[in-house]
């Protein structure tokens, strides 16, 4: 999908036009009921296989959280099975419908579904933390639950994928438009994303990287959907924060918002916060020794 392409796909999400995937709701508890996965729908490859125990080299299991509108096995179809076959437990979810569109509905009722879900997978796994990767609302709302529903101390890493940290401007900068479809649409998380947004100076008033966490953003240049790109980046100290863009280190990826999610060379910042203490070290990831 080239840019404009993607600036018409989400458009048209944001018209209410395209409906799809079935809304599911993360409810069960209990340390051994599995129930809660199947209740998501189908994941992508490699995700959600109850059977999994966290090794001593990963002990952290990784859950994958969508963006707007999408869904996660559409978001994840090449990200899960990569991480799966590295040797972690991956997971994932789908969340905050509105009526059948996923991901648009109040960013605080998300963030207490990921709560609910990150909850049943340490008591299935009997892991202490998670790690966390999300693209888009998906890289941004699970710091709403890391700063106001406990989750920071249950998180090891946080990456973002092209993350609405600070908002959007409008979708390819067209602010007007962008704010009439998601009136249209009735996308509460449209709205909340938008660049001053009452929830985003809340979220981002104080710390914006609470607890022991590791913060890695991955943005690209030719976003149109976070706009500016640089809205993405997370405001913390060196040592727990990295902002990358990705032209920096492959000069000739001219990704966009939605393909990131699908980039093999994005996914190296994202296998290197994974694989070691701290944020990613964009040196050392795009190193040909790693």
């Amino acid at each position: 999908m080239n840019k404009w392409q993607s600036i018409i796909f989400t458009l048209i999400f944001s018209m209410g036009v395209f409906i799809g995937g079935n809304q599911t709701t993360v409810v069960a508890e209990g340390s051994d009921n599995v129930g809660f996965l199947t209740e998501e729908g189908l994941p992508p490859p490699g995700a959600n296989d109850p059977s999994c125990k966290p090794s001593a080299e990963h002990p952290e299991p990784v859950v994958l959280v969508p963006g707007t509108f999408e869904t996660m096995e559409r978001n994840f179809i090449n990200l899960a099975p990569l991480l799966k076959e590295k040797g972690y437990c991956v997971y994932s979810l789908n969340y905050g419908y509105s009526g059948s569109v996923p991901a648009s509905g109040p960013i605080e009722d998300s963030a207490t579904e990921l709560k609910t879900f990150i909850d049943n997978v340490l008591n299935l796994t009997g892991a202490d933390k998670v790690s966390i990767v999300g693209h888009s609302q998906g890289g941004m709302m699970p710091r709403y639950y890391m700063k106001n529903l406990g989750g920071a101390e249950k998180v090891e890493d946080l990456i973002g994928l092209v993350p609405s940290n600070h908002g959007t401007e409008g979708v390819a900068g067209l602010t007007e438009l962008t704010s009439t479809g998601a009136d249209l649409a009735s996308c509460k998380a449209c709205q909340q994303q938008a660049t001053g947004s009452d929830f985003l100076l809340a979220l981002n008033e104080g710390d914006e990287t609470p607890g022991d966490v590791s913060y890695t953003v991955v943005t690209t240049r030719n976003d149109e959907i976070v706009v500016p790109f640089t809205s993405a980046f997370i405001n913390g100290e060196k040592e727990n924060v990295t902002n990358v863009t990705i032209q920096d280190y492959y000069p000739y990826d001219q990704i966009e918002h939605q393909n990131i999610a699908q980039d093999l060379l994005a996914f190296n910042f994202v296998f290197d916060a994974l694989e070691h203490k701290g944020p990613a070290d964009p040196q050392r990831a795009v190193g040909i020794f790693k």
